[in-house]
């Protein structure tokens, strides 16, 4: 039996993740934009794509063709929402166009119809309120690209229904994703907090003179990144101590309380970005970033695979 469609309102880069996770877990996918040029691009980009998740054998099994005839580009608004079950919208990161959008994806959509924003850093109560379908709004931030890693936000206004968010979870852990359900909204969500607290760090260690830029990005890669690829910070610490978690804290406690005396935001601008800059393109010319982009999927691919293989992902 053919499962539901959805909606991916906007074809950029986090739109096209979307439509790839969407129609490799059997959903038939309407694809929007109102730039028809925007489409093209998308469909190609999306093609070779998924060629490359077929080759690392992240399909499912299915053959690319199959994937690629679940998805439907179309400029039109109306047509893309016309019998779907849910919408993820994919738009840029501003307040008012999002308001905008979601007012119009809220006249359109039939009852119902979950209405998902991408939104990285935007609350849902800020272009959501004053909505008539608003208990159906909600943010489900995905960690790009979705289709290669699962972990996806989903982040209720102060309105949105128990059952918005209830389905939305449902309908990413069918797709393999995994869902982070927010009691509430924050700023930051979850994954930027705890992102922006290292990067933090990383920006404080270095203007402050105590590492280079390369040396703390050895400190995640070759140190706590091997652990944080398959637990998370909790369950790290309950195995790092022989009684567990209350025996990390009585251990060592004390020490990161003295560790957290030292730390402090530091600005991310003038000289430091310079310096930064400079040193990231010592390692890595600026005309190469798009190349080394390409690289970091290729290794997230292998990694995906492997974790697939060991039963951990």
């Amino acid at each position: 039996m053919a499962k539901d469609s959805i909606a991916v309102v906007g074809a950029g880069m986090v739109g096209r993740g979307w439509a790839i996770s969407f129609a490799r877990a059997g959903y038939a996918v309407r694809l929007f934009d109102a730039k028809p040029s925007a489409l093209d691009v998308a469909l190609a980009e999306i093609g070779a794509m998924v060629a490359d998740l077929h080759a690392h054998d992240l399909l499912n099994k299915q053959d690319p063709s199959d994937v690629m005839a679940r998805i439907h580009a179309t400029p039109d608004l109306a047509r893309a929402l016309d019998g779907v079950t849910h919408v993820q919208e994919c738009t840029p990161e501003q307040v008012e166009a999002k308001r905008e959008v979601f007012a119009e994806l809220d006249a359109l959509a039939g009852d119902g119809v979950v209405l998902a924003s991408s939104s990285s850093a935007i609350l849902p109560s800020r272009f959501t309120e004053g909505l008539p379908g608003r208990h159906r709004c909600l943010v489900a931030h995905p960690i790009n690209p979705p289709y290669l890693v699962p972990a996806v936000e989903i982040v209720p206004a102060a309105w949105t229904s128990a059952e918005a968010v209830a389905r939305t979870s449902a309908l990413l852990r069918d797709c393999g994703q995994s869902p982070i359900v927010m009691k509430k909204e924050a700023e930051g969500f979850v994954m930027n907090c705890l992102q922006g607290a290292l990067l933090n760090e990383a920006f404080r260690l270095v203007a402050e003179g105590y590492a280079s830029a390369d040396d703390v990005d050895t400190g995640v890669r070759d140190g706590l990144g091997l652990r944080w690829s398959f637990m998370g910070p909790f369950e790290t610490i309950d195995l790092n101590a022989p009684g567990g978690i209350r025996d990390y804290v009585a251990r060592y406690g004390p020490a990161y309380e003295r560790i957290a005396e030292d730390q402090h935001p530091v600005p991310w601008r003038g000289t430091l970005v310079d310096d930064l800059e400079n040193d990231r393109a010592a390692v890595l010319p600026r005309d190469q970033l798009a190349e080394r982009q390409r690289w970091r999927d290729r290794k997230l691919m292998a990694l995906t695979a492997h974790k697939r293989a060991e039963g951990a992902a």
